[in-house]
């Protein structure tokens, strides 16, 4: 088994994990301040990591450029629209179009590889990923008629256009990290993983910083004060994140993203066995899609 797939299962499992954290601390923290608390608590985790690495491999220092730089600020400011577009796609009036519109990030991560990395797919590659976004689409459009009319026809929809946005910006955000990565030569993978991870989350803090003092001048230090509730996403999230990083660094970025849709059936799993909700009929579906999907991919890209 190729390295980036257990290291990408397990960033999908983190993620999850992070996910229910971030539900847990929403009742205490706006919006904003709880994608803060990804990045003020994780980055110095980040660069501690990065340095111990360094300190105790005695691993060669990556050489960064201008380049680097550039991906950084790409891939970091892309993550944080991307989420705010997703939030925004989230609270109007048709929450089916946004998200299922979102979801087809694994597709527009694909093209954009392909355009600007020159990473293209092979055919094998985007029949598993079009097999799991039928599955993704499946779990994530609401049941009935109704539902699926409503997201799939709404393309002129505002949350549509912002959940394709969405997907878009998160796409846009991986080529970033990719590209900061390769830029930084072909040395040891998890130093330029760490180093890249160290600077971009970096870089989102203090823009989030920057944004949220003036925007929302007391949620910084809301955010600071609950560092108990708050400490646990920002170690989930770049822990997470280390995971997508260096999985990213050593593969393709849409078979990254496409294998790291198993995070829908952990999610579907926590549902079933955390708090006793059973799966429907048209989530078992979409399990099984996602899972053919991620098997596919494993077996003819």
């Amino acid at each position: 088994m190729e390295l980036w797939v257990p290291i990408t299962v397990a960033a999908a499992l983190l993620q999850c994990l992070r996910t229910a954290q971030q539900k847990r601390l929403k009742g205490q923290l706006s919006t904003n301040g709880v994608n803060y608390a990804r990045y003020v608590y994780g980055a110095p985790l980040a660069a501690a990591a990065f340095a111990a690495y360094v300190g105790l491999t005695h691993a060669t220092l990556p050489s960064p450029g201008g380049w680097f730089l550039f991906y950084c600020l790409l891939g970091g400011v892309a993550q944080i629209v991307a989420t705010g577009f997703l939030i925004v796609a989230f609270t109007m009036r048709n929450f089916a179009a946004g998200t299922t519109y979102s979801k087809t990030e694994t597709v527009q991560t694909a093209l954009l590889a392909t355009v600007f990395l020159a990473e293209p797919l092979t055919a094998g590659g985007w029949i598993a990923i079009v097999i799991g976004l039928a599955g993704v689409l499946t779990l994530s459009a609401p049941a009935g008629a109704d539902g699926w009319r409503s997201a799939l026809l709404g393309i002129t929809d505002k949350a549509a256009l912002y959940g394709l946005a969405s997907g878009g910006l998160f796409g846009v955000s991986a080529i970033g990290i990719r590209g900061a990565s390769l830029s930084l030569g072909d040395g040891d993978f998890l130093a330029r993983a760490l180093m890249t991870l160290a600077s971009v989350t970096a870089l989102q803090t203090v823009l989030m910083t920057i944004y949220l003092r003036a925007v929302q001048p007391g949620e910084v230090g809301r955010t600071l004060r609950a560092w108990r509730q708050a400490g646990p996403v920002g170690i989930m999230s770049v822990l997470g994140s280390a995971g997508w990083f260096t999985a990213m660094t050593l593969q393709n970025v849409a078979y990254v993203r496409a294998l790291g849709q198993v995070e829908l059936i952990f999610t579907v799993a926590v549902s079933r066995f955390g708090f006793r909700e059973a799966p429907t009929r048209r989530e078992l579906v979409g399990i099984f899609l996602v899972a053919v999907g991620v098997v596919a991919l494993l077996l003819v890209r």
